[in-house]
């Protein structure tokens, strides 16, 4: 691939960011904002595209990423919840995985009152665990409290709600799952 005089010295700063900032990285892209950086975990390889925002918790591992994660162009990852990823996980650009939502709008008595505004409700956690070998599209949110499995494809412009088993492709707002993969046959089969 060519790069332009611009591009070429870009690149060479974030190198050089990277191996100063984050050990064992392949290359994060300026500008990037880690906040809370010390609670992050990651593996050999980390890559990070630009305009990236990544929020960890108050506590150390709050956000743990394996080997190999790769995250294209203005990725968030919120992880005051608690984010979990495995190895060899590609995000393309413009995803969203949040870990949090003010309020509680279950059908339960303490739900949250709509007259509240938004910002004093009461903040609700839940983690995300993202599997190995996963492969997420452009545009996708993965909401608080979801596991994707090991294998799993996730469609551009999909909302991930809920949990998605593994070797699955899962399309869709919400997301749901149009194909699984089948080992003894080795092949993809539609749901």
């Amino acid at each position: 691939m060519f790069y332009g005089i611009g591009e070429t010295f870009n690149n060479f700063v974030s190198l050089l960011y990277t191996k100063v900032f984050w050990k064992g990285g392949r290359l994060v892209r300026l500008p990037v904002r880690a906040r809370n950086k010390k609670n992050i975990e990651y593996g050999v390889g980390f890559t990070c595209g630009q305009y990236c925002r990544i929020t960890a918790g108050e506590e150390k591992g709050s956000i743990i990423i394996g080997k190999n994660f790769i995250m294209g162009d203005m990725c968030q990852i919120e992880g005051i919840g608690g984010v979990q990823i495995g190895d060899n996980v590609l995000c393309a650009s413009k995803i969203f995985i949040g870990t949090t939502s003010h309020g509680n709008y279950s059908s339960e008595r303490d739900a949250s009152d709509p007259d509240t505004p938004p910002n004093i409700r009461v903040v609700i956690k839940k983690k995300v665990v993202i599997g190995n070998n996963v492969w997420v599209g452009n545009n996708v949110s993965i909401l608080p409290g979801v596991t994707i499995g090991n294998g799993v494809i996730i469609g551009a412009n999909s909302v991930v709600t809920h949990s998605i088993p593994s070797n699955c492709i899962a399309v869709g707002v919400p997301a749901q799952i149009v194909k699984k993969y089948n080992k003894d046959l080795s092949k993809w089969e539609s749901v």
